[in-house]
């Protein structure tokens, strides 16, 4: 079972950025599709990003030109870049496999949750 831990979270201002990681544990990581979620207080977890082993991406609607996954299988990293972030993007952030269509993607996590990374959009 892969294993994940996010970082880069934090306290930020409507319009500014953060950039997240997530290290991964495994030699199996690089065949698996894999996605960003984050959870907000009182509501359900959310896929927000997806990207394929071969790169391709797919996005929440309401981050689509914000927010950019990328990854680096050889490092066993992915990355979401965020900006122009919102006060509704604040949440606890995750990362963990999931499924990608040609236009789709699903929520598919295959491992356990790691301890996420907060991040806080407020003035």
């Amino acid at each position: 079972q892969v294993q994940f831990v996010e970082s880069g979270g934090g306290l930020v201002q409507p319009g500014g950025s953060l950039r997240l990681s997530c290290a991964a544990s495994g030699s199996i990581f690089s065949i698996y599709a894999m996605g960003w979620y984050r959870q907000a207080p009182g509501k359900q977890r959310e896929l927000v990003a997806g990207i394929t082993d071969g790169g391709r991406t797919n996005y929440l609607d309401s981050v689509k030109g914000r927010f950019t996954i990328s990854r680096e299988n050889a490092k066993n990293t992915v990355v979401l870049q965020m900006n122009s972030l919102k006060p509704e993007d604040t949440a606890v952030y995750y990362c963990n496999t999931a499924r990608l269509g040609y236009k789709s993607m699903w929520p598919d996590a295959r491992s356990s949750w790691g301890q996420g990374t907060q991040v806080t959009v407020s003035s």
